[in-house]
């Protein structure tokens, strides 16, 4: 039978696409480029029911939290943010991205863009580098807690392989919710007549919890206008499981001001990733987490698979009466909303810091994702927490000075040579270590307010102390989440009491330290980091407390500024220029 010279040339042609894909699939050549991913967001106030109780709320196209950025090792993310609070400034952080080459895009208001006004429209533009779980939030005033924020998801590239296997990939951020807003809160922490933001109503699991509403009970109020248990925005969040698989569960805190604990009734967890690097794994029954923190735990579902269980998170550290936050465990096939049979787990002591010391000491590198530290620094800086009265007004403040952002942001004015623009005497580089008593309330509480900033040698490395104390309520020391913008840290060590500055470091773990981007100073204890001053710009270094960094708890570093390159105009709407 004649064979035509067409079907000899298509049998040509499968052989040379058959050894085209045998060829490319033995050599190690990128599957996939970069690619650019845009998000367009309208920011708003809506009223919403995240715990069964309306109010206004910060949402991104309506929802909160915002929608999920997902993305792959390298992506550009470009996000066009229409600001459509009428009112309101706002400026979003990208938190975790170290914004290498785009500093000007790291939304920190007051540090290095001026605020998106009310009807204006701005664009963020930066790259995630490194595969690893993120957050964004609102970095204007306190408007972070009034629902502002998301989860960001950054993948390896297609076929690279991770430490550890797992079926499923999940999202859930922890949060403390308030009735109050945020302008009350605010207006409360700048009065003389200081009025504390109190304890969390209540505690939301991927945006939804459960408030009491019979606590509202009241002659002159139409509780059920207000308060509505039946309404399905608070209905407790739903994680459904098929029976023998494992899930990564990305767990993230964004709480205003709660440490917290997580935990998933009968079930162990695998802590394998924190802050975007992987975790020599260890298991747990409670995660501690604070705010600005992100963890990667991986769960199997192999208990009973004929009920459900509770996943529960805890305030701790803080002798709070905010009820527990619940969420559903679901066995598949159980129905979503079957209740658990089971009371939901107590939680951990809330004064016990042991177990939460032990976590963080517990936390290293994975042995075959260790990056080496520098084995010594060329600059320590010891920074005191405390809590003062400046000119009778309550603050926090770090060495007895209490921070104020300046109007013109400090890469504008650092880029552009505007020394009027704040301070040029830097803050102190410790406090009387000799003499302080941490233990006890300062016998002078006074401090002062500053907005001057630690320039720090272009690739030099430095040690942060943080150095925790008594506050101004007698036999009180808070837990401190510090994050550092730009840059991830090595965790060198923690320690009870005052730092020894001559032979704590001794003790520094050199080997394996886990690099992250936030940590805790525990009470009456120390934090020691170290970090290269690589990424030129100005980056912001301050409790994630939104209350205590709105006092003053915070610093700036600046790094590199002549390595910056030609500022976008659209960061400077705040600037008046000639």
């Amino acid at each position: 039978m004649a064979v035509s010279s067409g079907f000899l040339r298509g049998v040509k042609l499968f052989n040379l696409l058959a050894f085209c894909v045998l060829f490319f699939s033995l050599v190690n050549f990128p599957t996939a480029e970069a690619r650019v991913r845009r998000y367009k967001w309208e920011v708003k106030y809506e009223y919403r029911s995240p715990d069964c109780f309306k109010k206004l709320v910060i949402t991104i196209n309506g929802r909160t939290p915002g929608p999920t950025i997902l993305a792959q090792q390298n992506d550009t993310i470009i996000v066009e943010l229409k600001n459509s609070l009428v009112t309101e400034n706002v400026a979003i952080h990208w938190h975790g991205i170290r914004q290498i080459g785009t500093p000007w895009f790291d939304g920190t208001e007051g540090v290095t863009q001026c605020p998106i006004l009310p009807g204006e429209t701005f664009t963020y533009k930066f790259v995630v580098d490194r595969p690893g779980t993120y957050l964004y939030h609102a970095h204007y005033g306190m408007q972070r807690e009034a629902g502002l924020y998301g989860s960001i998801r950054v993948s390896l590239p297609d076929g690279k392989p991770e430490p550890f296997a797992y079926d499923y990939d999940r999202s859930i951020i922890l949060n403390d919710w308030y009735h109050r807003s945020a302008h009350e809160q605010s207006a409360g922490l700048s009065s003389l007549d200081f009025q504390w933001v109190g304890e969390p109503d209540s505690l939301l699991i991927q945006g939804k919890g459960r408030f009491n509403c019979s606590r509202l009970a009241s002659p002159t109020l139409d509780v059920a206008k207000v308060c509505n248990t039946t309404n399905p925005e608070c209905s407790p969040y739903v994680l459904t499981v098929i029976p023998g698989k494992t899930y990564r569960l990305r767990v993230s805190s964004l709480t205003a001001l709660s440490a917290l604990s997580f935990q998933i009734e009968g079930h162990n967890m695998t802590v394998v990733e924190a802050d975007g690097h992987y975790v020599e794994p260890f298991v747990v029954q409670n995660l501690f987490i604070y705010s600005g923190e992100t963890y990667s735990v991986l769960v199997k579902a192999d208990r009973n698979p004929t009920r459900n269980y509770w996943a529960a998170t805890h305030i701790v550290s803080r002798n709070s009466t905010t009820p527990p936050g619940l969420a559903i465990f679901n066995y598949y096939p159980n129905h979503p909303r079957k209740s658990p049979p089971t009371t939901a787990p107590s939680g951990p002591l809330w004064n016990d810091a042991r177990p939460r010391l032990n976590q963080s000491v517990a936390i290293k590198s994975h042995r075959d994702h260790v990056i080496p530290p520098p084995q010594t620094s060329d600059r320590v800086i010891v920074l005191l927490n405390t809590q003062n009265r400046v000119n009778g007004f309550m603050r926090w403040s770090l060495n007895n000075v209490s921070y104020n952002l300046p109007h013109i942001p400090y890469l504008i004015a650092l880029k552009h040579n505007l020394l009027h623009a704040f301070d040029q005497t830097p803050p102190p580089d410790g406090y009387d270590f000799k003499n302080y008593d941490i233990f006890n309330v300062s016998e002078n509480t006074n401090g002062t307010t500053g907005n001057g900033i630690y320039k720090l040698d272009f690739n030099s490395t430095v040690d942060i102390i943080l150095q925790n104390a008594n506050s101004m309520s007698n036999k009180t020391s808070e837990t401190h989440p510090w994050h550092l913008h730009g840059h991830d840290f090595w965790v060198l060590g923690y320690g009870e009491g005052k730092f020894d500055i001559y032979n704590d470091p001794r003790k520094y773990n050199l080997v394996d330290p886990i690099m992250k981007n936030t940590v805790p100073v525990h009470p009456y204890g120390w934090t020691a980091l170290r970090f290269r001053a690589d990424n030129p710009g100005a980056w912001a270094f301050h409790c994630h407390i939104e209350s205590h960094f709105y006092m003053g708890m915070g610093v700036v570093f600046a790094e590199g500024i002549d390595r910056v390159g030609k500022l976008p105009s659209s960061i400077m709407g705040c600037v008046h220029r000639n």
